[in-house]
């Protein structure tokens, strides 16, 4: 086997295990914050059940990121590789700074960056005009419906603000978008649907968590505060389980997605399909790295957005769980990190604006949204400096 290959192998395991060291925060930080388990508990939780969930879901995931990104054609080994440098560099350095970032948004950024520095900005596959037109059309029709909704339900009770209609376009969006691809009414694929749902994400992960938090408040509301918080301390742990599957089922493909990319580059499968294998040892990159666990990020997570109670905390993560398996089943790859932080700030807007920590949110979304282009930048300096030394591989 060319040792490039092996090389990639190895560093797309490595890009795993930093994935599950920077993620473990997604699965057990409202566990955490509420004192359900202990941190090492907790972890140990979430390490098993990331392991499940590459297992119980399909593949669908893996395939966008091998081929959905960068035009097969153009992918060789050496490419793939500097990809991912690019992206492991750019995730342990938040992981570092604990700073919660998406993992599978740093390797699509490695890809474009190292997929352009290699052959141009046209191997990368641009959505057609007429996805973009009618993503577009959803976006519009639900953010109109949206507004005009919440403008007429803010009025009726004597509240109305201007900022009313933002916040109910932004709503219409996050709904129709996803109603419109599980209904087979819309397909998005590749960059663009990446780049939809970094606002969908943590907006359909805000929704449910404050939807679903509201109604177990108001369901358990009689309930004496002790015997709540045993309840839900207890059924934070089937929710974390929840959470940890979605977790490991969506973002453990990505090495699975580069791994069979580089399998298929270098001619040792014929067709895009991801070995066994390759599924068990991604899998157990992810959950060694969350067995390890990103105390930092987990910090941040579960303690400085907003103070969580147990019953908040179920709602979190049954939320953030919920969101993630629906997308593993339509094969959309979401940011964990964006749709597990939009639930904390959902139920914590629960109690009221001042709740949330908007302050450490604000730093979080600019994490978010410099992920694709800063490890793009990352891997093309890597590949350019890569092919200026060793010009005859690349």
């Amino acid at each position: 086997m060319d040792p490039i290959i092996i090389l990639g192998i190895v560093l797309a395991l490595l890009f795993n295990f930093s994935n599950g060291l920077n993620d473990a925060a997604n699965s057990i930080a409202t566990i955490v914050a509420t004192k359900a388990l202990t941190p090492l508990q907790a972890v140990l939780l979430s390490g098993v059940f990331n392991l499940l969930g590459p297992l119980l879901f399909t593949t669908a995931i893996a395939a966008t990121i091998g081929r959905g990104i960068v035009d097969p054609s153009f992918l060789t080994p050496a490419l793939i590789l500097m990809a991912l440098v690019g992206g492991v560099l750019w995730v342990l350095a938040t992981s570092l700074l604990g700073i919660p970032v998406s993992s599978s948004h740093a390797l699509i950024g490695g890809l474009l960056g190292a997929g352009i520095a290699g052959a141009g900005a046209g191997a990368v596959i641009w959505p057609s005009l007429a996805m973009v037109e009618q993503t577009a059309f959803y976006g519009l029709t639900g953010a109109a419906l949206g507004a005009v909704a919440t403008g007429i339900f803010a009025h009726r009770r004597g509240e109305f603000k201007p900022w009313n209609l933002l916040v109910g376009g932004l709503i219409g969006v996050t709904v129709a978008i996803p109603l419109a691809i599980a209904t087979g009414l819309l397909n998005i694929s590749g960059i663009l649907g990446v780049i939809i749902f970094i606002v969908v994400s943590p907006m359909l992960g805000f929704i449910v968590a404050f939807v679903f938090g509201t109604t177990v408040a108001y369901v358990f509301r009689n309930y004496a505060p002790r015997r709540l918080t045993g309840l839900f301390r207890n059924l934070q742990i089937f929710s974390g389980s929840l959470q940890a599957i979605g977790h490991g089922g969506n973002d453990a493909q990505n090495a699975m997605g580069i791994i069979t990319a580089m399998l298929l580059a270098g001619g040792l499968i014929s067709e895009f399909a991801v070995p066994l294998w390759v599924i068990l040892v991604s899998s157990l990159a992810i959950s060694t790295g969350t067995l390890l666990g990103g105390w930092r990020v987990i910090d941040k997570m579960a303690n400085r957005i907003t103070r969580i109670r147990p019953y908040q905390g179920f709602a979190a993560s049954t939320s953030a769980g919920g969101v993630l398996s629906l997308m593993n089943v339509f094969g959309v790859p979401v940011s964990t990190t964006h749709a597990t932080t939009g639930a904390i700030m959902g139920v914590g807007a629960t109690r009221g604006y001042s709740a949330v920590k908007w302050g450490v949110v604000r730093e979080i979304l600019i994490a978010w949204f410099l992920t694709i282009p800063a490890a793009a930048v990352v891997a093309w300096f890597c590949y350019t400096l890569a092919h200026n030394l060793i010009g005859g591989v690349f």
